[in-house]
């Protein structure tokens, strides 16, 4: 093949030549000098020409295919510079981070390394570090005749009562879990001692009893309990033989990671070994596992096996109940001068149950300095009140992750956050320092759909946890001052929340309500309650904060702020719905309380106009705070002064006959739900509840009387000696309006969408149950107004005292009946709905008990 090959190339190079020969005749032709001369010359002259002609030709063509790559060059960089470049949106704010100040470094970052971050599951532990090692608890519990995994906290496992009795937010928490006929008892301990790793070691102690003298369920007598370890950052784990001075024969675990260093846990089990990248179907691995061994084996117990580099490892005790089990983490175990072995026993057995015996003591000592000394609660309130603070302490969570952002142009932006979130339910008054958590599984991962907080509680357990919390909410800013009213972060956050509702979007915020822990704040070190240590601390934590909390301001005033001067409304209502009988604000917090029936830029909401007013005094309080400094204030003092004119309040937003404050947009009243046949796909018919409005709406008041009525009274806007005061104390007490024996009903029974559902899937919500939170804010305001010189001092104080007494005691008897803390009351029978457990807002009956109210 080669050959011929170079014979066709020799072959076509003869027919080269002019003349025709063959190259050896040309070359041998040494007698005919003149012919090859002009042979030459003609051949130099045509390369002349032909060389002229192209040289000309390919400058032009080589400018234009120059000009032309340059273009296309331009085309296919730009979107790839455009798709590199950071959209605004999810742009940080450029300002030193709150979470940087030195308050939170060292001792107070390590202290808070470890512990009950995960609040979405019955029991668990992990670091507060994106990639954690994580723990948790499982076990089988019995329903109808049948296993059941126990794991993540859901309404439907049907338990009695989980949630935690004592916490201490740092190193010591207890809980109590009734699943049917089975008691489960968690503790957890936390130990920072010479030779440990960083963040300490940390022990949790498993108490297993029958919640009645004996189980009536065969299935019941043997209690299985799985505990797990995860290593999020895919490191392999290993389970090892292991026996310890008393010849007891237990597992250990091991591994290494640069946080902690090289670790250990031992536990007496049967196990399983998983390589997976998510832990949140973690259960269904597990059934799965269990299957196998009694299809293939007849018993029901871990495999003993694991996968290659496996990274999740799942310990099973199975043992008769009553039983106990020890589980032990320690860090720093590498090197043979190790103190691991030591610092293990102190962990366990009986020296682990007299440290935690001690933490409890001192969980009472403190919850009795703090919320009981003036107040001697009676027994049942006490039991209610503790429960109400270890909830809100070990509902801390931590959470890592990306938060979806809608952009404007409709495209989804992905933006990295790392956040230690707190994980709050939607609506008011949960405490916006990402402190109080809740342990209850529906809706746990909302975080800033909030509105008051309980910070006093909060700031006086633990100041620096709660300015911890503050200043990670902070740091979630964008460039804008938004901030995402929802933090839904990770694949295990994302697995319990709908598609829908997992992107943000940056014209939709929620009430500021970081504001009232912003005036505990001020409040106490214009009162002295702080020691000379946490001054200062509050001091440079303001001090940094406040450009944040001006930008975060700034951002109200511009998304948020109506046509006319000093008017606000929610943005993000639907004015295409065709579903809903009244647009939702989600935004608000209020969600199905009645707005304008047609939402347009025309609304004024006057629940956000008091909103800001709070935003706007806590500013010119800090400014003046720092007035010396480079801080100024006069732009607040005016906004104060706008926002707080009262005349302009009323002209606004009330109404003379009743008395009520009202918001003001484009509304009538007959609009209803009706059946209607439509064409959905395929061009079928088929029937949904559709809204239909009976005549064209116009500009007006939005007369429904329920909590929004009330911000101007709540805020104390109001002047005590105001005709407009003896309204508002008209409406409050009103039996037929808002009293009732449980608290005050969202909204008035006169309205015409009182406990009306709002969609055919949407039953009500804001519209009649009693909510802590806004029964909180009343009642504050009527101690207020209790306290001050005018004509109606006497009436507040008389029905502050039957409305507290009346909320206390409800709270108090539903968590006697139940063992739970709820989300809602019935305005019926006072029942508790809603989502349990929800610590929430609902914790605030601790702050009522103690009168506490700023």
């Amino acid at each position: 093949m080669t050959g011929t090959g170079r014979r066709t190339v020799r072959s076509k190079g003869k027919f080269a030549v002019a003349d025709g020969s063959d190259v050896s005749d040309v070359s041998r032709t040494s007698s005919r000098p003149s012919s090859k001369s002009r042979m030459d010359h003609r051949r130099d002259g045509s390369l002349i020409r032909i060389l002229n002609v192209d040289l000309r030709f390919m400058l032009a063509i080589g400018l234009v295919a120059s000009l032309a790559i340059f273009f296309l060059i331009q085309s296919l960089i730009a979107p790839v510079e455009e798709s590199h470049q950071r959209p605004r949106v999810v742009t940080p704010f450029p300002s030193p981070k709150l979470m940087e100040l030195d308050q939170f470094q060292g001792e107070h970052k390590e202290s808070l390394y470890w512990g009950t971050y995960r609040p979405q599951v019955y029991f668990g532990v992990r670091a507060r570090a994106p990639r954690s090692l994580v723990a948790g608890l499982m076990w089988l519990g019995v329903k109808d005749g049948r296993y059941h995994m126990r794991h993540v906290c859901q309404d439907s496992d049907e338990l009695s009562k989980y949630g935690w009795i004592a916490h201490n937010g740092r190193d010591f928490g207890k809980q109590e879990l009734v699943d049917q006929e089975l008691k489960l008892e968690t503790s957890f301990l936390k130990s920072r001692s010479q030779g440990s790793g960083y963040g300490g070691d940390w022990a949790v102690q498993i108490d297993v009893q029958h919640e009645k003298s004996g189980p009536s369920n065969e299935l019941l007598k043997t209690g299985h309990m799985f505990f797990y370890l995860a290593d999020e950052s895919g490191n392999a784990l290993s389970p090892n033989s292991h026996t310890d001075e008393n010849n007891v024969d237990s597992l250990l675990a091991s591994g290494s990671r640069a946080d902690v260093g090289a670790w250990q846990e031992t536990l007496e089990v049967h196990y399983s070994g998983f390589r997976t990248s998510y832990i949140h179907n973690l259960s269904d691995l597990i059934l799965q596992d269990l299957s196998e061994q009694v299809r293939n084996f007849g018993r029901l117990q871990l495999p003993d096996s694991s996968e290659n580099s496996a990274n999740i490892l799942v310990f099973q005790v199975a043992a008769k109940i009553p039983f106990r089990m020890d589980i032990t983490f320690v860090s720093g175990t590498e090197g043979k001068g190790s103190s691991s072995e030591q610092r293990l026993s102190s962990l366990q057995g009986a020296s682990l149950s007299t440290q935690l015996q001690q933490k409890q003591a001192e969980f009472d000592s403190k919850f009795e300095q703090l919320f009981n000394g003036a107040h001697k609660l009676e027994s049942d309130s006490t039991v209610v009140g503790k429960a109400a603070i270890a909830n809100m302490l070990g509902g801390i969570g931590y959470f890592y992750g990306q938060s979806k952002i809608a952009y404007p142009h409709s495209a989804l932006y992905t933006c990295s956050m790392k956040v230690m979130t707190i994980i709050l339910h939607i609506g008011l008054l949960s405490c916006i320092q990402l402190s109080l958590a809740d342990p209850s599984s529906l809706e746990v991962f909302f975080g800033m759909k909030v509105f008051i907080n309980y910070s006093s509680g909060q700031l006086r357990w633990d100041l620096r946890i709660s300015l911890d919390i503050v200043g990670h909410w902070l740091d979630l800013m964008n460039i804008d001052g938004w901030i995402p009213r929802e933090q839904i972060l990770g694949s295990e956050a994302r697995s319990k929340v709908p598609e829908e509702f997992i992107p943000q979007y940056p014209s939709n915020g929620n009430p500021p309500t970081l504001f009232l822990v912003i005036r505990d704040l001020l409040n106490g070190i214009e009162r002295n309650i702080f020691t000379d240590v946490e001054s200062r601390d509050v001091t440079s934590f303001l001090e940094r904060a406040f450009i944040r909390l001006e930008a975060w301001l700034q951002w109200f005033n511009i998304t948020q702020s109506g046509k006319q001067k000093g008017s606000y409304y929610w943005h993000g209502r639907d004015n295409k719905t065709t579903r809903e009988l009244n647009p939702k604000t989600l935004s608000s917090g209020l969600d199905d309380y009645p707005r304008a029936s047609h939402p347009n830029e025309d609304e004024r909401h006057v629940d956000l106009r008091c909103w800001m007013l709070l935003a706007a005094n806590c500013m010119q309080s800090i400014s003046k705070f720092f007035e010396n400094g480079d801080i100024p204030g006069k732009e607040y003092a005016s906004t104060v002064k706008l926002l707080s004119d009262f005349e302009l309040l009323n002209e606004m937003h009330l109404d003379p006959t009743s008395g009520a404050y009202f918001d003001f947009g484009n509304h009538t009243e007959q609009v209803r739900l009706s059946w209607k046949e439509v064409r959905g796909e395929n061009h079928h018919l088929k029937r949904e509840l559709v809204r239909e409005a009976l005549e064209r709406p116009n500009l007006r008041l939005v007369p429904h009387i329920g909590y929004v009525s009330l911000f101007p009274f709540m805020g104390k806007i109001i002047p005590p000696d105001s005709w407009i005061l003896e309204k508002q104390l008209d409406l409050i007490s009103n039996g037929s309006i808002l009293w009732t024996n449980y608290g005050l009903r969202s909204l008035a029974k006169t309205s015409s969408v009182y406990m009306k559902r709002n969609t055919e899937h949407d039953p009500p919500y804001w519209r009649g149950p009693i909510w802590m939170n806004m029964n909180y804010l009343v009642l504050s305001a009527l101690h207020h107004y209790s306290q001050v010189d005018g004509p109606y001092r006497e009436r507040a104080k008389q029905i502050y005292s039957d409305l507290r007494s009346n909320l206390i005691r409800n709270v108090v008897q539903n968590y006697n009946q139940t063992g739970f803390l709820w989300e809602q009351y019935d305005q019926r029978k006072g029942k508790g709905k809603g989502a349990r457990l929800f610590t929430g807002w609902t914790a605030l009956v601790l702050l009522i008990m103690g009168e506490a109210y700023t």
